[in-house]
């Protein structure tokens, strides 16, 4: 019985017009894979997880993220004395300036050239040291993560876990229960 399908098949595709070969191949091989399916085809359990919710609102990822911010709060502090500086001494240039000789002013705007050269310098070298850290510390939750999931798809026979889906109906969203076997 597949045979005579396949031969109506290809006779139909032969006799379609030769531009839409591809369209026509494409539905010769979906319709001979539907008669060559078995009948009793069992259904694909899949289930889905939010990175990203995982990662913004479990226990871990607020504990990290609470220990990075203390961490880092020392340096985020010394930046904004420093930006308060730069401001200030960027505002008395400006009431300064039409009583300042030349050689006075060029010098201040050179000071404050260097001011913000090294204040850029360290806001780059604290974010690159602060992604680096949050980096660290969230692998090791993406880690944990990727364990649980492992754990939850065995335990409930998935077939298929999908992380970052363009829509997803809640019936399929397992990232609470992941959320819950990472401890909250």
């Amino acid at each position: 019985m597949k045979s005579q399908i396949a031969l109506k098949l290809s006779a139909v595709s032969r006799s379609l017009c030769r531009g839409n070969r591809a369209l026509v191949l494409a539905a010769s091989l979906g319709a001979m894979s539907l008669v060559a399916a078995p009948v009793h085809a069992q259904a694909t359990k899949i289930g889905f997880v939010s990175t990203e919710k995982i990662l913004r609102d479990s226990k871990p990822a607020k504990a990290a993220q609470a220990k990075i911010e203390s961490e880092f709060k020392r340096r985020d502090d010394e930046l904004q004395k420093l930006a308060n500086n730069l401001r200030s001494q960027a505002q008395k240039l400006d009431k300064d300036a039409p009583v300042l000789s030349e050689s006075e002013r060029v010098k201040r705007q050179r000071q404050l050239a260097d001011l913000d050269s090294d204040l850029q310098r360290k806001r780059r070298e604290f974010q690159e040291d602060f992604n680096r850290r949050r980096n660290e510390e969230f692998s090791s939750i993406v880690e944990k993560a990727d364990a649980a999931i492992k754990k939850i798809a065995e335990q409930q026979n998935y077939d298929l876990i999908i992380q970052d889906a363009v829509t997803v109906s809640p019936k399929v969203d397992i990232t609470d229960q992941v959320m819950k076997a990472l401890g909250g």
